[in-house]
């Protein structure tokens, strides 16, 4: 018997005393939570031995570059055992996976602007791909002597700890939108590219945690057996990051697989939902009706025709500007896919222009905040400071009411959208809510990449298909702009729209950049760490949707992947503080370049042409 499984025997027999110690009881009627945890407290154990060995290879660093070689590698090695324990980890001990896992860049914690400093295996990663690695060597033992202090103690965490098949099954659930977006995209590990092989560590983990569940012989429980023993098999045939082919693994495997996982969860009765956003009801993450709106807690779709329609009136009346001359739809024009393909658009007053560039309103509904610059919470906020802004529409609270409220032509919708309440005691709360309830509902996902996640293999051609997976892997497009929608929300949870610093040039010129004066959310808060930081936008729609960025800079898709390809402002030689977007080149060739693009097209959704 080797030192190793002899290391195993000793940690089992200490873990049934830890398990005892801490008061964890089986559940009557549990089927795998027992299982669970034992299994959690094991691969716990594994990765501190991990962090252990990291360490002492990073105390190694020298001059030689076999020995960052050899770091990167116990880099890795604890990266797959970390995976194995994420979906616990990150549902029951959230603060603890952000330690471990935090992205490599200062983040800010709203409401309370406190700034969370970079740390964790990404922050671990960052350095050791570093210019100078060795200059690094103390600030790198300080992150692995962190993690190893914090991992150590995870255990204690389960003291008392009551644990249930539902929340379990929960956390398994969220682990496979985690993997099948985050994994494979190099969300939380880049610079290694070793997004494939920690999805194969991770299925392979689920697919024990998963065994007490499946052991009774049903359609559902053999159908979710072969699909993660196929999954496990292509993720470990082809473990190249670069090469990887995320659709063929979407379709084949990690999208039936949530399916059958939740039709099986349904089936046994073991539904729960702790999140504010998920619906479980969908097929998977890439369905229609995957996302819930996002304010929990409002009717129903199907209770407020009368208030969309109210707000499908109200988009195109001129008469909630100041001078009756421009609606939400002069800027947001339907037939330009709700915007009006200009850099700037003009300003109420003549002869000037607004700041910032109109986005689109396809999928507005689906961000936590809006303006480019996140400076709104929601839609209605957003309404209203559009109309009451004096360059925008110049609209008054007055004057809307005497022309909105009181105008017959609105009373029946007035009446069915608001029953029970007066015209006179209506006001802008309820007419954002309204012109809300229309762009809310402005998210079709009928487009040819819908169409082909469907089931209709006809929908996009090869060059799309080998779009979406570079997308989605070595142009890193899908670590900022993620699945479904393909903006900022961050999955799995959707709870987050993330703003990112780019280093936007003030025109499309990249030979001889020149940087945009634009400050974005340092203008709201006047924290460094947001300086020229703006929502990421969704990249659905966009081939029909030009000009590009916040200023309307970029004419063309291609000089947009053009910016991408160099590295950003800061891979431009500007002068970027704390750019979030790597400024190392990304290689793409002309072909790539073109495939991107034709996978953007993919994206674009049948027009709706609607009209007051």
């Amino acid at each position: 018997m080797d030192h190793v499984q002899t290391k195993i025997i000793i940690l089992s027999v200490v873990l049934g005393f830890v398990l005892i110690s801490f008061g964890f009881s089986e559940r009557k009627g549990s089927i795998g939570a027992y299982a669970t945890l034992k299994f959690y407290t094991a691969e716990v154990n594994l990765f501190v031995t991990a962090l252990e060995n990291l360490d002492s290879v990073i105390d190694e660093i020298d001059a030689d570059s076999t020995s960052i070689l050899k770091a990167r590698h116990a880099l890795s090695a604890c990266r797959l055992r970390y995976k194995r324990i994420e979906f616990f980890t990150s549902y029951f001990f959230p603060s603890e996976t952000r330690f471990y896992n935090a992205a490599p860049k200062f983040e800010v914690e709203e409401p309370t602007l406190e700034l969370v400093e970079p740390m964790g295996l990404q922050q671990i990663e960052s350095l050791l791909f570093d210019d100078d690695v060795q200059a690094n060597k103390a600030l790198l033992l300080a992150h692995t002597e962190a993690l190893l202090s914090s991992a150590k103690i995870l255990p204690a965490l389960l003291f008392n700890f009551d644990l249930n098949d539902r929340q379990v099954l929960e956390s398994i659930r969220l682990q496979l939108i985690r993997m099948s977006l985050l994994s494979v995209s190099g969300y939380d590990a880049p610079l290694l590219k070793t997004g494939i092989i920690e999805a194969a560590e991770t299925t392979e983990a689920l697919n024990q945690v998963l065994a007490p569940y499946l052991k009774w012989p049903s359609d559902e429980s053999k159908s979710i057996k072969n699909l993660l023993n196929g999954s496990l098999q292509y993720l470990m045939l082809n473990p190249d990051f670069d090469s990887f082919n995320r659709m063929e693994y979407l379709t084949r495997y990690a999208l039936p697989l949530q399916k059958r996982l939740g039709a099986f969860i349904k089936q046994q009765k073991l539904e729960i939902n702790t999140t504010a956003f998920l619906n479980y009801e969908s097929e998977h993450i890439y369905s229609r009706d995957a996302i819930k709106n996002l304010k929990p807690g409002t009717s129903d779709k199907s209770d407020q025709k009368a208030l969309i329609a109210f707000g499908r009136n109200l988009f195109f009346d001129k008469s909630l500007s100041g001078n009756l001359s421009v609606s939400c739809a002069s800027c947001h024009q339907p037939e330009n896919y709700f915007t009006d393909l200009l850099p700037l658009s003009p300003s109420i007053n003549p002869d000037s222009l607004l700041k910032r560039n109109t986005p689109t309103l396809f999928y507005a509904g689906r961000q936590h905040t809006q303006f480019w610059d996140g400076s709104a919470t929601d839609l209605t906020s957003q309404i209203h400071k559009v109309i009451m802004n004096p360059l925008e529409m110049n609209g008054s609270v007055e004057k809307i009411n005497e022309k909105i409220f009181s105008n017959r032509n609105y009373s029946t919708l007035i009446a069915e959208s608001f029953p029970g309440k007066k015209p006179q005691t209506l006001g802008m709360d309820e007419l954002t809510s309204a012109i809300a309830a229309f762009i809310d509902e402005l998210n079709p996902m009928n487009s040819a990449f819908d169409r082909f996640i469907s089931g209709d293999v006809t929908a996009m051609n090869t060059r799309q298909v080998k779009g979406f997976n570079l997308f989605m892997g070595k142009a890193q497009c899908g670590t900022c702009h993620f699945p479904p929608y393909f903006n900022s929300m961050l999955p799995p949870l959707y709870n987050l729209s993330e703003v990112e610093i780019i280093g936007t040039p003030k025109t499309g010129d990249l030979k001889f950049p020149v940087l945009d004066s634009d400050l974005g959310r340092y203008n709201i808060h006047r924290i460094r760490y947001y300086e020229r930081a703006f929502k990421t936008p969704t990249v659905r729609n966009a081939a029909q949707t030009a000009p590009y960025m916040h200023n309307g800079s970029f004419g063309t898709l291609a000089k947009v992947l053009e910016f991408y390809n160099l590295g950003g402002g800061k891979g431009l030689g500007m002068d970027i503080s704390h750019q979030t977007l790597a400024a190392t080149p990304l290689n793409l060739s002309e072909t790539e370049i073109n495939n991107l693009i034709s996978f953007i097209e993919s994206l674009t959704d049948s027009p709706i042409m609607t009209s007051n």
